[in-house]
């Protein structure tokens, strides 16, 4: 009776969630079901979605509601992004998420202890604010957004920390691609353990 309460009570802050394709990373062009949280406090100036930065922007939902609007859909991939999700806590979410069949990915800057129980964590930190230390193990995936030259000694640091298996991955910032994608190419022809990350959604026009 307590986990039914639970499950049908706890709500988070949902910005959006969409069903579409994985646009970046390893899951790269798998179908998946996105859910935004509200709420973030690292601040990237090239952020695209600042509009998820403040948590009480945006309608709380019960989780209950959140996944059963996921299953309406075919694939059983949920992917937890934000704004910076980890400011919540994860457990019931995912708890919930994996009762339903899904694999859950989250997305995170690593800044928050990491709460829920995930399939995969793809870790992207950021200058504007430092992840935890104890966060850097977990990480399946990093993945370092490149702005400018300095970006590469960024990511050659976390690659250190990371573990051995961590898959790594480098992205040119959206609005300066044309500048970094040149860049990235060369750094990874002479660092093979990288490779590349696009954003192919915004390339073909979908969420």
């Amino acid at each position: 009776m307590l986990e039914t309460l639970t499950y049908t009570s706890v709500s988070l802050p949902v910005m959006e969630a969409f069903y579409t394709l994985q646009g970046e990373g390893f899951h790269q062009g798998k179908a998946a079901y996105f859910i935004r949280l509200g709420g973030c406090d690292v601040g990237c100036v090239w952020c695209d979605v600042k509009e998820s930065w403040e948590e009480n922007a945006h309608p709380r939902k019960k989780i209950k509601d959140i996944v059963e609007e996921a299953t309406s859909f075919p694939s059983r991939l949920a992917v937890v992004t934000g704004g910076e999700p980890l400011m919540h806590n994860c457990d019931e979410l995912t708890k919930q998420l994996h009762k339903a069949g899904f694999q859950t990915n989250i997305e995170t800057s690593g800044t928050r202890p990491i709460t829920g129980e995930w399939d995969w964590i793809c870790l992207s930190p950021k200058k504007f604010k430092a992840p935890l230390p104890e966060s850097l193990p977990y990480a399946n995936e990093l993945k370092i957004v490149i702005f400018n030259r300095s970006d590469f000694d960024w990511a050659a640091k976390y690659a250190r920390l990371v573990s051995p298996s961590c898959k790594l991955y480098l992205q040119p910032e959206w609005g300066r691609a044309a500048q970094m994608t040149p860049l990235i190419v060369d750094y990874i022809k002479n660092h093979p353990e990288w490779e590349l990350s696009l954003q192919i959604h915004k390339y073909i026009n979908v969420p």
